[in-house]
């Protein structure tokens, strides 16, 4: 039987990113084995703060231009705390990387872990499961490099939110309800603005009121940011799919992940209409770079992403397939109770949690079930 290769650029970055991308790789290269019917061809490329204080460079040409006709990039983290641009910010080739490619739509899966002790007395928080989807590409961001300083009196960053972006935002989040849906979900899209206030959010309700009669098999709901922060935290059992502007995204995102046991366990995906980067919503943790207590869920999870990814994409049901196991592998992981991360009070480090997930893919049981569900 022939497979399908996918060539993957891999940008393992910073501090804990190359520690947590490693047994990524691992992961996957298990799930191939078991799976079969696909191949991952993946290059590691230099991109950086570390690089950039070694060279002038975070991301250098030649990474991008590989990275340009990957089919998909895994990205570990970006950036320290203590190496910046001339202007302060901080080094994130992640966002130069959005940009160039266009990758609109910030995909931020919240899903509670069986075993893990929940954020929430509450039960039904062991039932979280909802995605944040983020616009990328505009926003407050769409200031970033043009702020505009009046001496030492004021500096103003504009927000610029317009059709095009908020429509091709929108029909994302719609089909991706539409396929969570058919996996058992509620099948419904909540548009998170401030439009009682801005008009710019006003806006962007009103565009995605008129998308949303394009999806009548899809429910549509509307709320405030502030309320849904709230709400987060009272009932983030009741969400499914929500929408939201860049900034609010970007906040909402990290209150998701404290929900489900930190950002540890929080994967991402940042998709454009043909190209997409995956990684792990944490950044490159200096304080605990080198001690083998870096989590390395976020980004298998993440790989399990860019799998279904690349299964959607080129209908490979193979992909498919493997991005079911490793999601299950990870959830078999956690389930007994036993293996509990260190930043959430355990000794769980970097190399159990790996050999605990490899044994969940490998698992004849865990196959199984992943079969029987399909």
């Amino acid at each position: 039987m022939s497979s399908e290769r996918y060539r993957i650029a891999v940008l393992p970055g910073d501090g804990i990113g190359p520690e947590v991308v490693g047994p990524c790789l691992e992961v996957l290269d298990a799930v191939r084995d078991v799976v079969g019917g696909f191949s991952l061809d993946c290059e590691r490329l230099e991109a950086g703060a570390a690089l950039y204080a070694a060279t002038g460079e975070s991301l250098p040409a030649e990474t991008m231009r590989r990275a340009q006709g990957a089919d998909a990039i895994l990205l570990g983290a970006m950036g320290m705390p203590d190496i910046r641009y001339p202007d302060g910010t901080e080094i994130s080739p992640q966002l130069d990387l959005r940009e160039r490619f266009d990758l609109f739509a910030g995909i931020r899966p919240v899903k509670a872990l069986p075993g893990l002790p929940p954020s929430l007395a509450d039960p039904r928080a062991r039932t979280i499961d909802f995605v944040i989807v983020r616009e990328s590409t505009e926003g407050l961001f769409a200031a970033r490099g043009k702020t505009v300083h009046e001496g030492r009196a004021a500096a103003r960053d504009t927000m610029v939110i317009t059709r095009a972006a908020c429509e091709r935002l929108f029909h994302a989040a719609f089909r991706l309800a539409r396929r969570r849906r058919d996996r058992g979900h509620p099948g419904t899209v909540t548009c998170v603005d401030k439009a009682n206030v801005l008009g710019a959010f006003a806006f962007f309700r009103g565009v995605f009121d008129e998308i949303a009669g394009q999806y009548p098999d899809v429910g549509a709901e509307r709320a405030y940011v502030d309320a849904t922060g709230l709400n987060l935290i009272k009932k983030p059992w009741a969400f499914d799919v929500l929408v939201t502007e860049n900034m609010f995204g970007d906040i909402l995102s990290d209150v998701g992940a404290g929900l489900v046991g930190g950002m540890g366990l929080a994967p991402s995906g940042d998709i454009g209409e043909t190209r997409a980067v995956f990684q792990p919503c944490h950044g490159s943790a200096p304080d605990i770079a080198g001690q083998g207590k870096a989590n390395p869920t976020a980004t298998v999870l993440s790989g399990a992403m860019m799998l279904d990814w690349l299964g959607e994409r080129h209908g490979s049901a193979p992909c498919e397939r493997g991005a079911r196991l490793l999601s299950a592998a990870v959830e078999s992981a956690f389930a007994p109770g036993d293996l509990v991360p260190f930043e959430l009070g355990g000794e769980a480090g970097t190399s159990a949690i790996t050999r605990r997930i490899l044994d969940g893919v490998r698992s004849k049981e865990v196959q199984r079930r992943v079969e029987e569900s399909s």
